[in-house]
């Protein structure tokens, strides 16, 4: 299937750095310097739960169904 201009929720990478970014902005006290934003990030990438990057594994083929259902153009994910 060629890649649909309109459909980046294909691209599961996406969805983990928008986990990773949630956590990080969710992070108390907020992040002040480099360094500690280094350290938050490889931190917080460890801690993400592995039954969140399988259900993100396993809702591909629904995603690519939609997607071809809706011929590349948006879809709800």
């Amino acid at each position: 299937m060629d890649w649909p201009a309109y459909s980046l929720d294909l691209n599961p990478i996406e969805h983990v750095w928008d986990m990773l970014g949630r956590r990080i902005a969710a992070r108390q006290p907020p992040l002040t310097c480099l360094p500690e934003f280094r350290r938050a990030l490889l931190d917080e990438l460890c801690n993400i739960p592995q039954d969140q990057i399988d259900n993100l594994i396993l809702s591909m083929p629904r995603r690519c169904k939609t997607c071809i259902a809706s011929s590349g153009r948006h879809t709800p994910y």
